[in-house]
């Protein structure tokens, strides 16, 4: 049977249940997702530098052959997996992955130093997302940056915000579109500590010196601030937790960001997300796999991922909520990476979309709660996968598991000749 008519069986079947397939998928696809850029490379960056560190909560584990080794054969990568992977993209940019002929240090740091990325970004026509990054480079030696006690390293680290916001307005300029910038600092403890509060209150002061400055266009430059459970080095204390994260955006009016590997091992962030766009205008989620912590696994289609997307769909908040992945695994093809991680956040959209929430909602209001789990289980087994590859085929890329040969080639072509 083929895609069309497998497709048409699936459409009757939702349409029996007042569910239109073809606009799910129109939306599934219009939905952007942002692509990490530090797939690539295993999170090394590219910037041009004095050794620094590779340490400060980061780290991907493995060496599998072709990593990228400087910006052009990223974007190639990264390139190559969004040929395979259907929908609207974004790309998500680390400070780390300057690209200069010289030493240009974090708090130097201005739109030039991405400039082949903006250029790369506007040829593609995609749009460009941002990151400070606090972590691998000699004044994040011991764990902390904008929490530090030594004032002179804490202003560095502020000074580097400052300018990353400038370089994010930038982008949102050259791309006619805002750039969500994400906030996230590895600072923390690896053993219990004696001082929570200072950290903390040094911390507090320090986002709000760079959030100061009001000549930056905050409808260009949106900010998003993220926590973490723990990290490596910072295993008893993050100074960033859940709820610092959550009191700070809910009391600075600024943006959260939720990622799925941060929290507690049996806790789960689908039923946050109805909690936080009470007080908040928007939300970002970094759409990531834990495996028993938070190690960043590639993002599959599973319980949770299918949770998190209906938790949107039924409180209609996708114009709320901006879509980023964030996994980085060294130890497999990173090309494969991207486009399993990547197409599983795509089907969980497309998942979502076709639910039966307003007969669901009906059921409940009407005290039907039989009825509400009936149809629940019911839609388990829809034909979905009828629908998933009609999607692909719509948008020219390779139906299940048919992008494996290119993958493949690619590799023998391109990565293994590095």
């Amino acid at each position: 049977m083929s895609v069309a008519q497998a497709y048409e069986l699936a459409k009757a079947r939702y349409a029996d249940f007042g569910i239109d397939t073809d606009a799910a998928i129109a939306k599934a696809l219009a939905t952007p997702i942002s692509l990490h850029c530090w797939q690539a490379d295993d999170v090394a960056g590219f910037e041009t530098k004095p050794a620094g560190l590779d340490g400060g909560g980061i780290m991907a584990t493995g060496n599998y052959p072709g990593r990228a080794r400087n910006g052009d054969e990223a974007r190639a990568d990264i390139a190559m997996a969004m040929s395979l992977i259907p929908g609207r993209q974004r790309v998500n940019v680390h400070a780390s992955y300057s690209e200069t002929d010289h030493h240009v240090d974090r708090d130097q740091m201005d739109a030039t130093c991405f400039q082949q990325w903006i250029d790369w970004a506007k040829a593609k026509g995609v749009c460009l997302d941002f990151n400070p990054t606090f972590f691998a480079h000699p004044k994040a030696e011991d764990g902390f940056t904008l929490s530090h006690r030594d004032e002179a390293i804490r202003t560095f680290w502020v000074q580097h915000g400052k300018a990353c916001r400038k370089i994010a307005e930038a982008m949102a300029h050259a791309q006619g579109s805002p750039c969500y910038v994400n906030w996230w600092t590895p600072d923390g403890s690896k053993d219990i500590p004696a001082d929570r509060f200072g950290p903390r209150a040094r911390m507090a002061h320090s986002y709000d010196e760079i959030m100061a400055d009001t000549s930056v266009d905050t409808t260009q430059c949106v900010d998003f601030i993220e926590s973490k459970l723990f990290g490596i080095g910072s295993e008893s204390y993050v100074v960033s937790s859940a709820e610092f994260c959550a009191d700070y955006a809910i009391s600075r009016g600024m943006g959260l960001c939720m990622d799925m590997g941060h929290f507690h091992p049996t806790e789960t962030i689908d039923g946050k997300i109805s909690s936080h766009l009470q007080f908040m205008d928007k939300i970002l989620l970094h759409v990531s796999r834990p495996v028993r912590w938070d190690s960043d696994h590639v993002v599959l289609f599973n319980d949770d991922l299918k949770n998190v997307f209906l938790e949107i769909q039924r409180g209609n908040a996708w114009e709320r909520v901006i879509i980023a992945l964030d996994f980085f695994d060294a130890s497999i093809n990173r090309i494969g990476a991207y486009v399993t991680g990547t197409r599983a956040a795509r089907k969980g959209i497309l998942y979502a979309l076709l639910d039966p929430t307003p007969q669901l909602q009906a059921y409940e209001a009407e005290g039907k709660n039989a009825q509400r789990l009936a149809l629940m289980e019911a839609f388990k087994s829809m034909p979905f996968a009828a629908a998933w590859d009609q999607l692909c085929e719509q948008a020219g890329v390779p139906v299940a598991a048919d992008w494996l040969s290119d993958m493949e080639t690619y590799e023998r072509d391109v990565l293994a000749q590095r």
